[in-house]
């Protein structure tokens, strides 16, 4: 009391940010002596008695803190709200365009598209080059089983979202075009396939299961081939004979006959000595 007596009045000065900056500069200072002037101490291991008296002191500190507050009254959002939610939306849009300048459009060149693309392929090769090396995974019956799910879950929720259509009548002009898209789509896939995979080998990796499955194969073929030959063995197969077949028979026979017995050669050598005895006659 007789201290703040002798003290005068004084004239009150504003907090500055350079007194911001000294009073933290202090508090740090103060902070960093403190602690030099603190010992060493013990650690004492955290037991189950300080972490429940830990909680409780938080949810008394919550408790206390909700105490403070006063009573709100919750509004709903009205229509009213909404519109204005709207307009502020609208407002930053238009604020925002209105920073922008004036621009002149350029129509699309063709150089421009096949700069677009060139763009677009870098870009792909650069992602690319970026992916490292990953682990391939089997697909398994259960992710097969999943991904059709998502595929039938996605549709209905595609399905949902549509609005309702008006159906139009399929005119001939329209299924004219129709079969003409067809038919342009049969060409151009015949070509890309005539270009791409006609007379080119399939690759496939001559594995050990794959040696083993094409000896197996062999070894049934086999099997088969001579289980079959023993059922067949020792039978026939009855034929009608009627009168072509035996005249085929006959001849057949007969041709046999000649070139086995020799019977042509004889035939030839008779006919060439008649030949000469005849030139014989008529000179003599």
């Amino acid at each position: 009391v007789l201290y703040k007596e002798s003290v005068g009045m004084g004239t009150p000065t504003p907090v500055t940010p350079e007194m911001e900056r000294v009073k933290r500069n202090q508090e740090i200072c103060s902070s960093v002596l403190y602690k030099e002037n603190i010992g060493k101490a013990t650690p004492t291991p955290v037991t189950p008695e300080m972490e429940r008296v830990k909680r409780n002191q938080e949810i008394i500190s919550s408790v206390l803190y909700k105490e403070n507050v006063g009573k709100v009254t919750p509004t709903p959002v009205t229509p009213e709200m909404e519109r204005v939610k709207r307009n502020q939306e609208i407002i930053s849009s238009v604020l925002y365009k209105e920073n922008l300048g004036r621009a002149t459009p350029t129509p699309i060149t063709p150089e421009m598209e096949r700069v677009k693309r060139n763009q677009e392929q870098i870009s792909s090769v650069g992602y690319k080059e970026g992916l490292g090396k990953a682990t391939p995974t089997p697909v398994t019956p259960e992710m097969e089983r999943v991904k059709r799910n998502q595929e039938h879950i996605s549709s209905v929720l595609y399905k949902e979202h549509l609005a309702k259509g008006t159906p139009t009548p399929m005119t001939p002009e329209m299924e004219r075009a129709k079969r003409n898209q067809e038919n342009i789509s049969s060409v151009l896939y015949s070509d890309s396939f005539r270009k791409q995979v006609q007379g080119k080998a399939a690759y496939v990796l001559d594995t050990p299961e794959m040696r083993r499955v094409r000896e197996t194969q062999k070894h049934i073929s086999t099997v088969k081939y001579h289980e079959d030959f023993e059922k067949s063995k020792g039978s026939f197969t009855p034929v009608v004979t009627d009168p072509i077949t035996e005249r085929v028979k006959k001849n057949m026979q007969d041709f046999s006959d000649i070139s086995y017995r020799g019977i042509q050669r004889r035939v030839v050598e008779m006919e060439r000595k008649r030949v000469d005895q005849d030139q014989e006659n008529l000179t003599g």
